[in-house]
């Protein structure tokens, strides 16, 4: 009989992430979710899913929870490891206006957070395997309207660095992806957002699956289609 392949979720508990653990659970996976604390839903799928769910707790912004984590996963095999970490404070502000505090929150969780969280884990995905971060089309530099100026800016740091990351670990052989699902109907995409999460996270587990196999870093969306930097 085949094992069942694997994901670790960073950021499970809703939203993206809790949709993310729900469809790769539904599709045979194993999957290790992690939440900074109590989540309802990880708990609704862990009832679900007993035997392919395991829930563990992780800050991704400390440090020492990340490398406690990969202590406590040394010997597993990842298959995909997504990193959904994200925030978004400030919104209708400009450097101007906002206040330096939500600012530099959303660059240690957005940005520098989830490329450190890559780094720590990467030994437990083999050659072939896949992480992944999530993105947004929004920290695309050519394609900048000005809107959600300070959370944009975030996320293109995000992806600067998992440029630099991908330079730095070429010979690890796997696929990198940064991941943008569209505006989703989460509590941070809000209730105007253009899609549900039906809509999108689907699609995404599909693109990742396209990807396996091609080592190198993309920017797509959840059709596969490549976002310019």
């Amino acid at each position: 009989m085949t094992e069942a392949s694997t994901a670790l979720v960073l950021g499970a508990s809703r939203g993206l992430g809790l949709a993310l653990a729900e469809e790769w659970l539904g599709r045979g996976w194993r999957v290790i979710a992690t939440a900074r604390g109590a989540s309802e839903g990880l708990d609704a799928l862990a009832r679900r899913y007993p035997d392919a769910l395991a829930i563990e707790q992780v800050d991704i912004n400390a440090a020492d929870a990340v490398r406690t984590l990969r202590a406590r996963l040394d010997g597993r095999r990842l298959d995909v490891l997504f990193v959904n970490a994200g925030i978004a404070r400030a919104i209708e502000a400009s450097p101007a206006t906002a206040d330096e505090a939500d600012f530099l929150d959303m660059m240690l969780t957005n940005a520098f957070s989830p490329v450190r969280a890559a780094e720590l884990l990467r030994d437990l995905v083999p050659a072939g395997g896949t992480i992944a971060v999530m993105t947004s089309e929004l920290g695309s530099i050519e394609h900048a309207g000005g809107g959600w100026q300070l959370y944009s800016s975030s996320k293109a740091a995000l992806n600067m660095l998992m440029k630099g990351y991908a330079a730095k670990h070429a010979g690890d052989g796997h696929v990198l992806l940064l991941v943008a699902p569209g505006w989703v109907r989460t509590d941070m995409g809000g209730s105007d957002a253009a899609l549900s999460i039906e809509e999108s996270i689907p699609l995404v587990v599909d693109m990742i699956e396209a990807n396996r196999g091609e080592p190198g870093l993309r920017y797509v969306d959840r059709f596969n289609r490549r976002i310019s930097w």
